[in-house]
């Protein structure tokens, strides 16, 4: 038994240096790899943060240029009637949208849902005037009638859209 007794002295405090290493070495392994999980999502924030703040950006400006006022300023031209205006208005509507339809991915659900309501909100908007103005009556006509529309809406559907944005970006940076 001595022996045994001797190679047992030499075996159970191999073994407890050997888990007590292969502990030590997985708990650093375990530590780094979190350490660099924890850099990379840190480097990807700075990386998509910009381009993020950006995609808002370019949303509000479209909300922006989609708003019955500015749409009126930018496209009414005298020598146009009611109907083509109506035209120009809604394919400059669908023509933004679909420039700024990538944004959506930098964009929680809710606040692309909106935008997207706003958008068709502006259009129903469009086309309900449209529809009280001859069509052959110049432009000018269905531009007061849009503008007068649009003062008589306690909050237009592309203020709130910009409105929820901003509070997003506010909660998010």
């Amino acid at each position: 038994m001595d022996p045994f007794i001797e190679l047992l002295k030499i075996i159970i405090p191999s073994i407890v240096v050997f888990l007590t290493a292969f502990y030590l070495i997985k708990n650093f392994l375990d530590n780094e790899s979190k350490k660099r999980l924890v850099n990379l999502k840190i480097a990807s924030k700075e990386l998509t943060t910009p381009i993020r703040l950006q995609a808002y950006e370019r949303v509000v400006l479209f909300l922006e240029r989609i708003s019955p006022s500015g749409l009126v300023l930018r496209l009414s031209r005298p020598t146009l009637s009611s109907r083509q205006l109506h035209a120009e208005l809604i394919s400059t509507i669908r023509s933004e949208f679909e420039h700024n339809l990538s944004q959506q991915i930098y964009m929680s659900n809710a606040a692309w849902e909106m935008v997207r309501n706003a958008k068709e909100e502006i259009v129903k908007l469009v086309n309900l005037a449209a529809i009280k103005i001859p069509e052959s009556a110049p432009a000018s006509e269905l531009a007061q009638l849009l503008i007068e529309s649009s003062s008589r809406i306690k909050s237009l559907p592309t203020s709130l859209a910009i409105d929820y944005i901003k509070k997003e970006i506010a909660n998010t940076f």
